[in-house]
C-alpha cells in the first residue's frame, strides 16, 4: 500500500475547501496526469488535455492553493512547472457518504476514473497496433468483469490482497529495464438484490457481461 508521507488523506469535517477544489472533472485531470506523467508546464497539460493554457494555469493555481501540487524544479525561467505532492488522494468512504458536498467529490472521482479507464485503453490499443509494446504484453493484459457473492469482510479482505500483492510486484520491478507504467483499474461495486420485475427493468444492453478476459486480466 502506498505509504502514509506520500498519501493525502481527506477529511470532510476538516477539509471542505480541498474537497470542493477537487469537485472539478479537470482538476482531477490536471492531478492525474502530473501524478502519472511527471512535472509539467500548464501549455504542456493543456495539449494533453484539450484546453487553453489559461484554463490549466487557473485550475492549477487552484490545486495549488489546497496543497495538491506544488511548484516542481524549473527547466528555464520562462514558465513555472507544476508537481503533484502526492501520489495518492485517499479519503474514508464512511465519512465522505455522511457529507452531501463528499458524496459529489466520490462520485466525480469515480466517473474520472471511468474516463481515465477509457483513455488508458484507447492508448493500450494503440500502442500495441503501433508495436510500442512488444508481444510479452499481449496476453498479460486486458480487463475483466468478474462477478462474485462476497460479505464485506471478505471484499474488504480482496482489495487488501490486491493492494499488499501489487505493492509488492512494482517493487520487485522498480529497476527491471522492460518494466513499463502499467494503470491498474479496481472497481467493488456490490448490487442490492431485486425481484425479478424490477431487474427486468434495470436491464439494458450495456449491463455487464459477466466474462473474464481469455488472458485472465486484471480486474
Amino acid at each position: 500500500m502506498v505509504s502514509e508521507e506520500h498519501q493525502r488523506l481527506l477529511d470532510p469535517e476538516q477539509h471542505p475547501a480541498a474537497l470542493k477544489a477537487l469537485t472539478h472533472p479537470l482538476r482531477i485531470r490536471l492531478l492525474g496526469l502530473l501524478r502519472q506523467g511527471g512535472p509539467a508546464t500548464a501549455s504542456e497539460l493543456a495539449v494533453r488535455t484539450g484546453e487553453s493554457s489559461a484554463s490549466t494555469s487557473y485550475h492549477l493555481r487552484v490545486l495549488a492553493k489546497h496543497d495538491f501540487v506544488a511548484e516542481a524544479e524549473h527547466r528555464d525561467g520562462r514558465e513555472r512547472r507544476w508537481r503533484s505532492v502526492h501520489a495518492v488522494t485517499a479519503w474514508n468512504n464512511t465519512a465522505m457518504a455522511a457529507s452531501p458536498g463528499a458524496r459529489a467529490l466520490v462520485g466525480v472521482s469515480r466517473r474520472a476514473q471511468v474516463d481515465h479507464l477509457e483513455r488508458s485503453l484507447v492508448r493500450h490499443e494503440r500502442d500495441m497496433a503501433d508495436g510500442r509494446l512488444d508481444a510479452a504484453w499481449l496476453e498479460c493484459s486486458g480487463i475483466s468483469d468478474l462477478i462474485l457473492r462476497l460479505t464485506p469482510e471478505s471484499l474488504t479482505e480482496l482489495t487488501a490482497c490486491l493492494s499488499r500483492k501489487a505493492d509488492e510486484l512494482a517493487a520487485r520491478d522498480a529497476d527491471d529495464p522492460r518494466a513499463r507504467q502499467t494503470v491498474l483499474f479496481g472497481a467493488a461495486l456490490p448490487y442490492a438484490p431485486h425481484d425479478s420485475s424490477a431487474r427486468a427493468a434495470d436491464a439494458g444492453p450495456d449491463d455487464a457481461t459477466g466474462a473474464e478476459d481469455a488472458s485472465g486480466g486484471a480486474a
